[in-house]
């Protein structure tokens, strides 16, 4: 299974968790691919931390690896102008390039996850559907499914990003990621790269939500719980930020107590990776 991760340093100690939950669900290889860049103020994701990351996942299967790419060059030279000022770093943007990326643009298909999504269960079936025809497969936004619509004001079609399965050989030719960069170079977006995702993708597969469950606790379920946003109204109105490696807001706010054994894991690990 092709696996993505996008980011600078900072994402380590979440895909360090995120990696830790694939390996104990999941029993096919992981081929696992991490894009980063060196731009400015930008921190590439450490080579020393992607070496221990792939001893660490060769030590469950000897046939998984993690390898970090060097996007800086691509992402250079197709700036996303507009938006290059925006509340998330350019690496929040990189999954747009995957196509200028030879290793990743070879692939048939590629599983795209954000830093904080965490794997609950086996992911083969969701990998593994069948996308002929088909561009990206995802789950609706739980939040701006209902402010964006690309086929009518009734129809619920707007994607969260933080996991989708791309169909790369329909996505290349259909030019689908050109398109997206194209809109980022041009015009200003709330959310970007998810904004342009949404835009540029002609031909989309709407999934269950236990494939990206955004709520802050899963469901029994869940495959893959991401621990996005989310607005709390009571007894103010706040945005509720907690991700998976922040152990001690895992306790005591979300009070979830079922991804002990891999954040015992991660205690454990964390050095190597920061």
């Amino acid at each position: 299974m092709n696996i993505l991760y996008c980011g600078d340093k900072g994402i380590a100690r979440g895909v360090l968790v995120s990696i830790l939950s694939l390996v104990k669900n999941n029993f096919e290889p992981l081929n696992i691919y991490i894009l980063t860049i060196n731009y400015e103020d930008t921190a590439a994701f450490a080579e020393k931390a992607a070496k221990f990351l792939d001893k660490l996942v060769k030590e469950k299967n000897a046939k998984s690896f993690v390898k970090l790419i060097d996007a800086t060059d691509v992402f250079v030279e197709n700036l996303p102008k507009k938006n290059m000022g925006s509340y998330f770093t350019p690496c929040s943007m990189l999954r747009l390039y995957m196509d200028k990326v030879p290793e990743i643009a070879k692939l048939d298909r590629v599983l795209y996850l954000d830093y904080d999504v965490v794997c609950r269960k086996d992911i083969s079936n969701f990998y593994n559907m069948n996308l002929t025809g088909v561009e990206a497969a995802g789950v609706l936004d739980i939040y701006g499914k209902n402010f964006y619509h690309y086929r009518g004001i009734l129809n619920f079609d707007y994607m969260n990003s933080g996991v989708m399965l791309f169909n790369m050989p329909e996505c290349i030719k259909t030019k689908m990621f050109e398109k997206a960069v194209r809109l980022c170079a041009e015009r200003w977006m709330m959310l970007a790269d998810q904004a342009a995702l949404n835009k540029a993708i002609a031909r989309r597969k709407l999934v269950a939500r236990k494939y990206n469950e955004q709520g802050e606790r899963p469901k029994e379920d869940t495959v893959l719980h991401h621990f996005s946003n989310n607005f709390k109204f009571w007894p103010y109105f706040r945005v509720q930020k907690v991700k998976p490696f922040e152990v001690e807001k895992i306790h005591k706010v979300l009070k979830i107590t079922e991804y002990d054994d891999i954040l015992a894991d991660y205690e454990k690990l964390k050095a190597n990776v920061i």
